[in-house]
């Protein structure tokens, strides 16, 4: 085990993840970082200077998405696996939505609130190019903002309403299952929506 200070910025982001799988975001402080990735506190302001800079690095680290070049081969394919890739994300770090809603969209200074906002665009921006570049070949004509909205919604439904599924099934339940199982409809669910029909 790396004695104290000697965890570099990647070990820090690395703690600040594996908190983040497992509580809730305002839970998750920089002494408590500096615990779990047995440092002190002064490491972790030295490599982030702020609580907001750490978290913002940790979303960047986890949402390791390169939007900004067009989908490569079949835009319908593409955007299959960018839902099914959205669905995983969720599942392995499920507080990141909370983080970028309860606190990193709203965060001082503004550049925290503009770089959360950017990540969101950027993400919308792959949705209409997508969708412009299938020309309405097999997609249906959609709003990309809708299209992004539905895609992170529905994705993090079955992590963050965790306490009430689990309420409603046997208490032998595989998890793990039941979320592979959820990933394929939804993806199928939302494909099936996007796809045109004969009669379009």
């Amino acid at each position: 085990m790396p004695g104290k200070n000697d965890v570099g910025r990647e070990g820090l982001l690395a703690a600040t993840e594996k908190l983040l799988r497992t509580i809730p975001p305002a839970r998750v402080t920089i002494p408590r970082v500096a615990r779990e990735a047995n440092v002190t506190p002064s490491l972790v302001y030295y490599h982030f200077g702020s609580r907001d800079a750490l978290l913002l690095a940790v979303v960047d680290r986890v949402t390791v998405h390169d939007h900004r070049e067009p989908p490569k081969g079949d835009p319908a394919t593409a955007l299959a696996a960018h839902i099914a890739q959205t669905v995983k994300l969720v599942r392995r770090a499920p507080y990141m939505n909370r983080l970028m809603i309860d606190e990193l969209a709203q965060a001082e200074p503004d550049e925290t609130r503009d770089r959360v906002r950017h990540m969101n665009l950027e993400l919308i921006d792959f949705y209409r190019t997508l969708l412009k570049a299938d020309g309405g070949k097999q997609l249906v004509e959609a709003d990309p903002f809708y299209l992004f909205v539905a895609v992170l919604g529905a994705s993090d439904f079955l992590s963050s309403a965790g306490p009430l599924i689990q309420g409603l099934l046997p208490k032998n339940t595989d998890m793990d299952k039941l979320a592979d199982g959820y990933q394929a409809f939804l993806v199928k669910l939302l494909m099936h929506g996007m796809m045109k029909s004969a009669a379009d």
